[in-house]
């Protein structure tokens, strides 16, 4: 596992649920100004200064529970609310997203180049709010000095650690299933045509070498794919043509979006519920969590802003229909975490937490001390 995953699922996850977001406040109708003030207040509050140092430390992923809580906060950062089916719809619509590009990508290094696409969709936002842009622009310099000197090899790892985060995950999306990309079961279809990564070339050929170095034989083979060279490569600096599309935006053209659970989706959740082992890191994982929600620096609407409600779906109805028939095994419930900038505030959280270890000690097996803290995380 590698410990520099976490602030590139984070950018291209917020990347899509901006993309998302944006489509929906079109297709409302929602008056120009409060969705511009939307984007605005999600963008600046994911661009926290303080947020983003804790999130651009070495550290290991946390549960997708974890994550979900810290976008639920960031997708009501502002005067939007969304229901929990929506809330649901959106969380799918963003990690089926980010994975099929996770899986697509043609060379591990190819990840930075889907984060910059998200990164310059989101400038594009902000492109009239000059201060939320420097806090983009500092956000691309950390981006740009953290990996653009990382090896292949630690690419690998990062691109390892996302595949492994999301293997469980097989929720079919309309869009991906029209363009024939997704099966029925929720599984991705990977190409096997096109260009070839860059600084390869076309498979089909094999060609020995003597013990000197020198060429000796060639042999063709079928590749049993349509493959075509390289294209050239992306800029890896703040400005310039990234060449790659994947991380733009797939909502560009109106079209209707729709999620489904499919059958693998809920066997594997069952799975998942019955045969998971107790977790002996919640404890450092609520710490995190504690850290990272006190660095978001929420804006709350003033007396006079009037919020208002997204619906991802076409109807009521059908959000009511969603939120009845989702298996419980696949809804989150979000952690609900008060944590404020105020030390006192912390401390107390601090001595909180430390008497949920006491009493876990005293009163539970070791064995289900990781079961026993997951529940206490769940009623906070």
């Amino acid at each position: 596992m590698s410990s520099r995953t976490l602030p590139l699922l984070f950018i291209n996850l917020g990347g899509e649920m901006l993309y998302i977001l944006d489509q929906r406040l079109r297709a409302q109708n929602i008056p120009t100004d409060k969705a511009k003030k939307v984007m605005n207040d999600i963008i600046t509050t994911m661009f926290n200064k303080k947020f983003l140092e804790e999130l651009f430390k070495p550290q290991e992923l946390y549960s997708k529970k974890a994550l979900r809580t810290v976008f639920d906060r960031l997708a009501h950062a502002s005067i939007m609310r969304l229901n929990q089916a929506s809330m649901d719809k959106l969380y799918d619509l963003m990690t089926m997203a980010f994975k099929y590009q996770v899986l697509l990508c043609p060379r591990p290094k190819d990840l930075l180049l889907v984060s910059f696409n998200h990164m310059d969709a989101i400038k594009d936002f902000v492109r009239d709010a000059p201060s939320i842009l420097n806090q983009v622009d500092e956000t691309y310099r950390q981006l740009i000095e953290m990996y653009t000197a990382l090896s292949g090899g630690e690419f690998q790892l990062i691109r390892q650690t996302l595949l492994v985060f999301f293997q469980d995950m097989h929720i079919r999306v309309s869009i991906f299933l029209k363009d024939k990309v997704q099966n029925s079961n929720g599984r991705f279809v990977l190409p096997t045509s096109g260009p070839v990564p860059c600084g390869t070339q076309i498979p089909g050929m094999i060609r020995m070498f003597s013990c000197t170095g020198e060429e000796v034989r060639r042999l063709q083979f079928p590749s049993g794919g349509g493959y075509t060279g390289a294209l050239r490569e992306g800029s890896f600096q703040m400005f310039g043509e990234r060449v790659i599309k994947l991380g733009t935006n797939m909502y560009s053209v109106s079209r209707p979006v729709e999620t489904h659970m499919s059958g693998t989706a809920k066997n594997s959740a069952q799975h998942t519920k019955v045969n998971a082992a107790p977790d002996p890191l919640a404890k450092e994982e609520l710490n995190l969590l504690a850290r990272l929600m006190g660095g978001l620096d929420v804006q709350r609407p003033p007396g006079g802003d009037s919020g208002f409600r997204v619906n991802l779906f076409a109807t009521d109805e059908e959000e009511e229909e969603a939120s009845m028939s989702r298996p419980e095994e696949l809804s989150y419930e979000v952690i609900n975490i008060q944590a404020t900038k105020d030390q006192q505030a912390n401390e107390e959280l601090a001595r909180i937490m430390g008497e949920f270890t006491e009493e876990a000690e005293a009163s539970q097996a070791p064995s289900d001390k990781g079961a026993d803290l997951l529940a206490m995380m769940d009623g906070l």
